[in-house]
This record gives C-alpha cells, structure tokens and sequence, in this order.
C-alpha cells in the first residue's frame, strides 16, 4: 500500500479562479501564469485546464515553455525573463512564443538574430522594482527599435511589474503606475502591469492584459483579507494520514531535539508526512493542520519523513485518518505565517515524491 500523501488538485477551483479573474478585470485580457511547474501544481495539468479559458500563458523561461509544447499546448505562450542567449531566439520563434526584452543585451541579440518569424515581444520598463527592465526614460528609445526592427512583430506591449501591490496601505504601487504611464506616454500599443495582488486590489492598474498567478491557485497574495480575495477557491489540498498514536506523560519530550516537552499527559499523532513530502522543515510546533476535519497543532520537530501533532483535545483520532496540512479548510497562507514564509514557497517546493492527484476535474 502506498504512502497516503497526497497533493489533491481540484480543477474546478483552477476554471472558477480563473473566473474571479474575468468579473474582476473584464475589460483586460488574462495571461495564466504557469511558471515554477504551475507554482508546484503540476505545469502541463494546469495549462490543459487554462489554455482554453485564458488567453495566454507565462513561464519564466524557455525550457517551462518547451515542456508545455512538448505537452501538446499552442496557446501564446511569454517568456517572462526573456532569452538569456541567442541562440534561444531561434528556439522561440520556432515555438511560437513571445519573447520579454528587458535590457539593451536582449534587444541587441533580438536586433541580431535571424529568427525564422518575427517574434512578438513585451517590452518591460523598472518602474521601481529594480530587477528587470529599462529605465523609463529608455522606454521610447527602445519602443522604436522594437519598431524598427524586422525580427520583432509590430504590436509591441508595454509592461511593469509591482513590487508591493500585496501591502495596500503602501503608495509605491500608485507611484509605479503613474510612473508607468509617464513612460508609455504617445506609445501606441497595449499596457500590463497587474498581477494577482493589483489585480485584486488594485483596478486602475488592469490596462489592456493582467498577469495571474498566485490567485490563480486559490490563494491571496494581499497582506490583509479583502472582499475580492474572498470567492478563490484553493486547487491544493495537500493531505496525509496518521500512522501512529501514542500517550506521553507530562515532562516526556517528542521528536529531535527534545524541543517540544508535554505540559500536561498528551495524546500524539504521528503522521506519514515531512520535509522529504513538501511539509516545511521550519514549522514550529503550534502550526494548525486539520485531522479529520478539525484543528489540532505541531508538536515537536518536523522530520524528513513525518511530523507528529498533539491530538489530546480530539477525542477518537484513529490510525489511517485523515490529515490536511494546507488547502481546503486550512489556506496555505496561514501555515506560512507559522514558518515565516508565503505561500508561493510551499507550494512551489512541493517535490516529485508527493503524487498530484485530481480528484475534482
């Protein structure tokens, strides 16, 4: 019998999000973003469900976008960071993908190439971010080359990327559209700047595409609840089961290290789950999970193969039952808090070892 670990996918959630999206920004074309394998989703389980429903996709690079091919996907497919050599220039117009131009290195490989079609790129401006991008003073110096050049398609879109749209209170997202705008000023052609938080949150931001990912998954990437966030509905449960009970006395510690000793005469689960399965190493004890649908908390060290969880209020906790450690019931974004991380992370590190099983489609 296997391991009962399970990453259960429900894809429903994934077309309802998808859906939220829409009523959100109905004016704006949606791009799914499917990097990091679908944010530890599964890439080509998600694209089959999305491609139909969005009107492109994004990966961070060339080898997430071949494998989506490779799964038998034809929608737009962006490059969200670009090339980062020639020769993957070549590559993407075969694939027919667009292409992110970012720096004056990617625009001159792009002005130098021969690639077999002209490539539709998204010009990207750092309007505050300082990661990627052209300075906005560089914008329309580099929106004529774009023009101007025969290996890129002449519909060109304009893009920015928010550094704190998640924090509501903050006006640097303010600053970056107006900033934004200033720099696509008498720049015909479409605008993105919106992913999942401004998307949201933020609606002056939704211009002509938004760029979805994290809500997409059921999750909100906002600081704070807000009433939009509500309606997401999470695609992953990830779930395991308890394999072992046992009584400690109180003064007896539990795990390695001896971190967590019991107050009072506990009843302790152990359950077939650990750092090896996804489940972060750093969760300190208290961390909720749910056993059979009710809240219960970590008690000692997460281990490579399980974790043990302090059962005593629940009375009739059995061998074999269920334990949720994040998704329905229990939003991803509360057990990071408890880690000291987001959401993003524990997802996206969920590992091979643990099967992406649909269990709504």
């Amino acid at each position: 019998m296997a391991r009962p670990n399970q990453a259960r996918l429900n894809l429903a959630a994934l077309r309802h999000n998808l859906a939220l999206v829409r009523r959100l920004a109905p004016r704006a074309r949606a791009m799914a973003v499917v990097k990091a394998d679908a944010y530890g989703h599964g890439a080509a389980t998600v694209a089959r469900v999305l491609a139909p429903l969005a009107d492109a996709l994004a990966v961070a690079c060339l080898e997430e976008a071949q494998a989506l091919r490779d799964a038998g996907i034809s929608v737009p497919i962006l490059l969200l960071e670009g090339v980062f050599e020639p020769a993957e220039l070549q590559a993407a117009a075969q694939q027919n993908l667009w292409v992110t131009i970012a720096s004056e290195q990617q625009l001159r490989w792009l002005e130098q190439s021969r690639p077999a079609r002209p490539l539709r790129c998204w010009l990207k401006v750092d309007t505050g971010m300082h990661r990627l991008g052209v300075e906005p003073g560089q914008a329309p110096a580099f929106y004529q080359r774009l023009k101007a050049c025969p290996n890129a398609a002449d519909d060109t879109v304009l893009s920015t990327h928010f550094a704190s749209a998640d924090d509501l209170s903050s006006a640097r997202t303010a600053r970056q559209l107006a900033l934004f705008e200033s720099a696509c000023q008498g720049l015909p052609g479409e605008r993105s700047s919106a992913n999942s938080a401004a998307v949201l949150a933020w609606p002056a931001s939704h211009c002509d595409w938004v760029r979805p990912g994290y809500m997409l998954y059921g999750n909100s990437p906002l600081a704070l609840d807000h009433p939009n966030a509500q309606p997401l509905q999470p695609v992953m449960t990830l779930v395991s089961a308890v394999i072992s009970l046992r009584d400690v006395a109180a003064g007896e510690s539990v795990g390695y290290g001896a971190i967590w000793t019991a107050a009072r005469p506990s009843r302790i689960a152990t359950v077939c789950i650990g750092y090896g399965d996804g489940y972060p190493r750093m969760a300190p004890a208290g961390t909720p999970v749910l056993v059979n649908g009710q809240r219960a908390v970590l008690a000692g060290r997460v281990s490579m193969d399980m974790i043990t969880v302090d059962v005593t209020d629940l009375p009739g906790v059995g061998i074999g039952d269920e334990v949720v450690l994040w998704g329905d019931g229990l939003p991803v974004g509360e057990v990071a808090r408890h880690v000291g991380t987001i959401g993003y992370e524990l997802s996206t590190r969920m590992p091979a070892r643990t099967p992406r099983v649909v269990v709504v489609a």
